[in-house]
């Protein structure tokens, strides 16, 4: 990853390598800078949940879809920065706090994104996707003529993408989901097309010399974050309220949810991904797939169970409308879905009790119209809890329980 290459030669770009160092902790280690940029996420997916549940509406279920994913990008693509990159160094720490104030920024504009401060949000994300990808430039300019070349590459479907943003938001409003969706399709396209540029190839994913445990701890840091953001709407959405029998019981429910998904990402498959992609000859594929396309299905299945909280509080004996039934039943079905997936991705092992509670909720869907949002909350819960519970007496019998689980 350090050694340096013909790119060495350049004149331009950093005189210091900012790489991490092969022959250290630091080259695995998640830095404080790290979560410190991590914490800009938590404000930024309250706000994405806000805006979900007061846009329940197919327009704004797409809207919504399409901030969650743009703002999982630049994480994303941050943590890949930072796998290649020291935090440790001072240039590097310097860009990731430049990175939070952009995002903080960019955040702010979320719940007006589609309305008046559109401009605000584009010029942002472009300017947070740009400015990051040319500091990686200037800092493997000299040191690393591969991961240059792949920057450059990406600096490039970047900028196409960006031309799209930006005329998103100053376009009419009728013309920002369009137009930011052909954006966001083609930062997502580019990148599993491996950034291909005429004259410059593509990237070659199975080549990407990367620190597979840290990519992997990132990911399992990220859901932390995302779950607490579940217990901030929650917590909002309970306070603003007056104390009573439903509102104390929706919060015991969403609570009991909240740890059902944690435990059924943290008690077995963490583990899983992190080994399979250590020990993988070709950990950038894995990091590609898992933690790069199929975490942002878990994600989104959090962020939709929170507006699902919200909602259970806000309204939990009220008739259950279509979108209603969407958020209490389709945030458990994405999570589930991404989990099956992410065990796919890193093990190859297709979990029978997540593929069973998938098809057990598909099943309560119909039945949620028939039920208050509070009972349709519960049995979502009841359904989680059943598969966490069914998956950890199956390991514990198969005699993969600690330390040797995974």
């Amino acid at each position: 990853m350090t050694f340096p290459t013909q790119a060495s030669r350049s004149t331009f770009g950093i005189r210091q390598n900012l790489l991490r160092p092969d022959d250290s902790e630091r080259a695995h280690n998640v830095t404080y800078i790290e979560l410190f940029f991590d914490l800009i996420f938590i404000f930024a997916l309250t706000q994405l949940s806000r805006y979900l549940f007061d846009n329940q509406s197919l327009t704004g279920a797409l809207e919504s879809t399409v901030l969650v994913l743009a703002f999982w990008w630049i994480w994303i693509y941050t943590t890949w920065a930072t796998n290649w990159l020291d935090p440790v160094r001072l240039p590097v720490r310097g860009a990731i706090i430049v990175l939070s104030l952009i995002g903080l920024v960019l955040s702010t504009s979320i719940y007006e994104s589609f309305g008046d401060r559109g401009v605000v949000f584009a010029i942002t994300y472009v300017s947070l996707q740009l400015g990051r990808t040319v500091f990686m430039l200037a800092a493997v300019a000299r040191h690393d003529r591969d991961l240059f070349r792949t920057h450059l590459r990406i600096l490039v479907w970047l900028s196409v993408a960006g031309i799209f943003w930006i005329l998103g938001g100053f376009l009419a409003i009728e013309w920002r989901l369009p137009f930011w969706a052909l954006a966001l399709a083609i930062e997502y396209l580019s990148a599993g097309f491996g950034f291909r540029v005429p004259g410059l190839g593509r990237a070659a994913a199975d080549d990407w010399d990367i620190s597979g445990p840290h990519i992997a701890e990132r990911g399992a840091l990220f859901v932390i974050v995302a779950l607490g953001e579940s217990f901030l709407v929650t917590g909002f959405a309970f306070v603003e309220q007056d104390i009573s029998v439903e509102g104390v019981l929706g919060l015991l429910v969403a609570f009991v949810a909240a740890v059902a998904m944690w435990w059924l990402y943290f008690d077995h498959g963490e583990r899983v991904g992190s080994k399979a992609i250590a020990s993988s000859s070709t950990p950038g594929r894995i990091a590609r797939l898992a933690y790069t396309y199929v975490h942002a299905i878990i994600i989104a299945g959090i962020v939709l169970s929170s507006v699902a909280d919200k909602e259970m509080l806000k309204h939990p004996d009220t008739r259950v409308h279509l979108a209603t039934a969407v958020t209490l039943v389709g945030g458990p079905v994405l999570y589930l879905v991404g989990v099956v997936l992410f065990r796919w991705v890193v093990a190859r092992a297709l979990p029978i009790p997540h593929v069973a509670g998938g098809g057990v909720l598909l099943v309560l869907f119909g039945l949620a119209f028939l039920l208050p949002p509070l009972a349709v909350a519960a049995l979502t819960t009841t359904v989680l809890i059943g598969v966490a519970g069914w998956e950890t007496i199956r390991r514990v019998r198969s005699g993969t329980d600690e330390p040797d689980a995974g």
